[in-house]
């Protein structure tokens, strides 16, 4: 396991400063597969005021005991932004309770971060503490905004976003901090089915400033309602089969997206835990 390699945790942030890309989505459902193939996992929720990955496993823990069922939790802390009016006391106080919170989860093989989707002190301390940061975003060039700023016929890019420098200067910060360079993966989400011209200059476009900015670009999920219908029971499509719901063809071509992508993280030792699981 992963523990095994290092005596620290593997870091995984989740990190987007735009809204509505399915950053949760994945979020949660990388944490219970993990979960479900034997690891430790530990998760902090730096967007504790929008709490999305707070409320869905809340949801999860009353749904599991409210039918006596008992379904994989990751161990759990939520931090919120001080609310102390000197800007160097209140970063300094969230910068001590993050490193409390990293402590605490020490015994864990993976943590996973979920970022809110603006700028804040918070988020940036969780991006350089990253080993792998993965920003989901939409097949659109108005969410490519978020990484580049392009020209108009949408063919070059003028410069790096706001994001993309911070996620830079962060990258830096774990490299001299600790020596560890940090795995950035962008992932195409909520993909249509249907083939369109926009989604063959989303990707042309996205090849070509991969190298540029320093990130590998990987599949995530197609639009289906799967990923989404749950969210109240705090449920995935992993737990369809525990819970005793029936398993359909969506359900299958999920699952497979998300082993997918589980695969593109590339995680020690987890290629094997994949194949032995089927």
């Amino acid at each position: 396991m992963i523990g095994q390699i290092s005596p620290k945790p593997h870091i995984i942030v989740l990190g987007n400063e735009k809204g509505g890309t399915g950053k949760s989505t994945i979020g949660i459902h990388l944490i219970i597969y993990l979960l479900r193939l034997g690891f430790k996992v530990g998760t902090i929720d730096v967007d504790a005021r929008q709490g999305t990955l707070s409320s869905y496993l809340a949801n999860r823990q009353a749904y599991s005991q409210t039918n006596n069922i008992k379904l994989p939790c990751p161990q759990h802390y939520a931090i919120l932004n001080s609310n102390l009016d000197m800007r160097q006391a209140a970063q300094e106080a969230e910068k001590k309770i993050f490193e409390e919170t990293l402590a605490n989860l020490k015994a864990c093989d993976i943590i996973v971060i979920d970022t809110p989707g603006n700028d804040t002190y918070l988020s940036q301390l969780a991006h350089s503490y990253a080993d792998k940061l993965i920003t989901p975003m939409n097949d659109s060039f108005v969410d490519l905004d978020v990484l580049v700023k392009v020209n108009t016929l949408g063919d070059k890019m003028i410069k790096p976003s706001s994001y993309a420098e911070i996620v830079w200067e962060q990258k830096k910060q774990r490299l001299m901090r600790d020596k560890i360079t940090v795995d950035w993966i962008v992932v195409r989400n909520r993909l249509s089915n249907l083939s369109a011209k926009n989604k063959e200059e989303m990707w042309r476009m996205l090849q070509l400033i991969s190298g540029r900015l320093g990130f590998r670009l990987v599949h995530g999920f197609t639009e289906r309602v799967i990923f989404r219908e749950l969210f109240l029971k705090g449920l995935t499509l992993l737990d369809v089969e525990a819970i005793g719901a029936a398993f359909s063809l969506s359900h299958v071509a999920a699952r497979q997206e998300l082993r997918t992508l589980m695969q593109a993280l590339r995680l020690s030792d987890l290629d094997q835990r994949l194949a032995e699981t089927g």
